[in-house]
């Protein structure tokens, strides 16, 4: 690959990047929202709070073999080798760009899977029993595109990475700048610096996130019937995940490769 492509695609990246965050920075609150707040319940922020601590740490521990038979790792695997050396023979951007367009494949699988599952359990009125499924599939999602990229997700180092990619994905004002800022840091200092928090750290960080983001949705998601309004969000907020999660992993694809001393 040619450092001058790699350079062509960083400029693209962060112009993209900075998309993002123009999209997400302010908060926008819904007609739905404001209508509906007075009626959720004051404990229910921390029972989805904890609901999505339990979900992460259940999943990490038990349910990533499990998600791995919904996909074929090692061919993922063997493919990213394969259209690896393929940019470097054809040295062209459109090989480059592969990398994307595989990865763009799985995501828009896996969305489908989000919407299905979230209307599903909105008819069924199952708002926080939807919870473990919903971070299941999100972290199905990632775990692809981290193999699509050529990065695993078994270490506690990737699953920082990835919960802080979640965290920060649905951060918004100051929290989602400074976020940004400490992901690309992290990916541009060759990954050497440290995590300045734990994994059950980070997965309480996480968790509330989402539970302050999703809080009256998953109120109505508990509501037989209406709950599909509800669950509706639930492929929204995947696909802003998943968007911000192609994003640092192409980031961490195109910056490894730049830094190297032979072009691969």
């Amino acid at each position: 690959m040619q450092k001058e492509h790699i350079k062509s695609e960083l400029k693209s990246l962060t112009r993209a990047e900075e998309k993002f965050i123009n999209k997400n920075i302010t908060v926008k609150e819904s007609k739905l929202q404001e209508t509906i707040s007075r009626y959720v319940p004051d404990k229910l922020e921390n029972t989805l709070n904890k609901a999505f601590y339990k979900a992460f740490s259940i999943v990490f521990e038990n349910g990533t073999d499990f998600i791995e038979k919904t996909y074929n790792k090692e061919k993922y695997e063997q493919d990213f080798k394969v259209n690896e050396y393929s940019a470097d023979l054809r040295n062209n951007k459109s090989s480059l760009k592969k990398f994307d367009r595989v990865a763009l494949g799985s995501k828009t699988i896996n969305m489908a899977i989000s919407a299905a599952e979230g209307v599903g359990m909105g008819i069924l009125g199952l708002g926080i029993p939807d919870i473990p499924i919903f971070i299941s599939v999100i972290l199905k999602s990632i775990y692809e595109i981290a193999l699509h990229f050529g990065y695993s997700y078994e270490t506690e180092k990737e699953r920082i990475f990835i919960l802080q990619i979640i965290e920060t994905a649905l951060c918004h004002e100051d929290n989602l700048v400074q976020g940004d800022i400490e992901i690309n840091d992290w990916i541009n200092s060759d990954e050497k610096l440290s995590f300045f928090t734990s994994m059950d750290e980070q997965m309480k960080k996480t968790s509330l996130v989402l539970s302050k983001e999703l809080l009256y949705l998953k109120f109505v998601q508990g509501i037989p019937v209406a709950g599909v309004i509800g669950g509706v969000s639930d492929i929204v907020y995947q696909k802003k995940i998943t968007d911000y999660a192609l994003l640092k992993y192409k980031r961490r694809f195109l910056i490894k490769h730049m830094k190297e001393d032979v072009i691969i």
